[in-house]
């Protein structure tokens, strides 16, 4: 089956084709915040293990698909090597950092509200704090689409799909993280499903960026990776692990970023 997915693929325009995979990254998003038509809350153990799972998958996205072939494509030896990984990294986090500090946002626990100070409502915060998580998602899988197009040898189709395959996994827990407490705020199953789905739609849109940017400026590419892998870790630490620090469950949110990172590495060495 997977073969006759990197063949569709391999078939159809790059540009395409990461429109296509990030379009599936959001189909997932929209299938994890689905469940809040069939449950008003979610048990925290459990979401706390998800979110955990979520972040180990970024990790390791971050790593195998990311950081490892930015560095293996960059030219020269030793410090001249990784120089190109080291920036682009670096400028990834503090892109999202610069966009924590100015984009109002609101964490899940709705206790703690970032970004400059807005009169917008919780739910628009809480979708935006999610939003912030997926611009390096799709950005990630748009830009292994892009150096595909542009023929870098260390791109591949199977490595671009396997990564959005990982990104669709841990996004199905973050549709949810999104739509159950909308739920549980009196919300409207059908309002709280928009909501939580919709945080994932700059996926398709920072997806097909990325390929573009790329496919005009090849030797961008290194440092594009590597600020994908930048944004993506900052995220992670900055609010997918503490967000499950915030209960009892630490121990169960570690297992389960244990499992993520696990998921992601079989799937990336095994498929990609």
């Amino acid at each position: 089956m997977f073969d006759s997915i990197i063949h569709f693929f391999e078939s159809i325009d790059p540009i395409l084709a990461a429109f296509l995979a990030t379009t599936f990254t959001w189909g997932l998003t929209a299938f994890g915040a689905s469940f809040v038509f069939f449950f008003k809350t979610m048990n925290r153990v459990v979401l706390d293990g998800m979110l955990g799972f979520t972040g180990g998958v970024m990790v390791a996205a971050s790593f195998w698909s990311l950081l490892a072939p930015a560095i293996e494509m960059s030219h020269g030896e030793g410090f001249l090597k990784v120089i190109p990984a080291a920036v682009g990294f670096a400028l990834g986090a503090l892109f999202i950092f610069g966009l924590d500090k100015i984009l109002p946002h609101m964490h899940i626990n709705f206790k703690e509200t970032e970004g400059i100070k807005s009169p917008w409502q919780r739910t628009t915060l809480l979708v935006l704090a999610i939003t912030l998580h997926n611009i390096p998602e799709g950005l990630a899988v748009g830009v292994l689409f892009g150096g595909v197009a542009a023929g870098i040898p260390e791109a591949s189709i199977a490595g671009a799909v396997t990564l959005a395959i990982g990104i669709g996994i841990q996004n199905f827990p973050e549709g949810i993280a999104v739509s159950m407490p909308l739920r549980r705020m009196g919300m409207s199953r059908t309002k709280s499903f928009m909501y939580g789905q919709s945080s994932a739609i700059v996926e398709p849109i920072f997806g097909v960026l990325g390929a573009v940017a790329v496919t005009f400026f090849t030797p961008i590419l290194p440092y594009a990776l590597a600020f994908a892998a930048g944004a993506m870790i900052f995220v992670v630490v900055e609010e997918v692990i503490p967000e499950t620090q915030q209960d009892k469950n630490t121990d169960i949110a570690t297992l389960g970023f244990i499992g993520g990172f696990i998921v992601m590495m079989i799937l990336d060495v095994a498929l990609g």
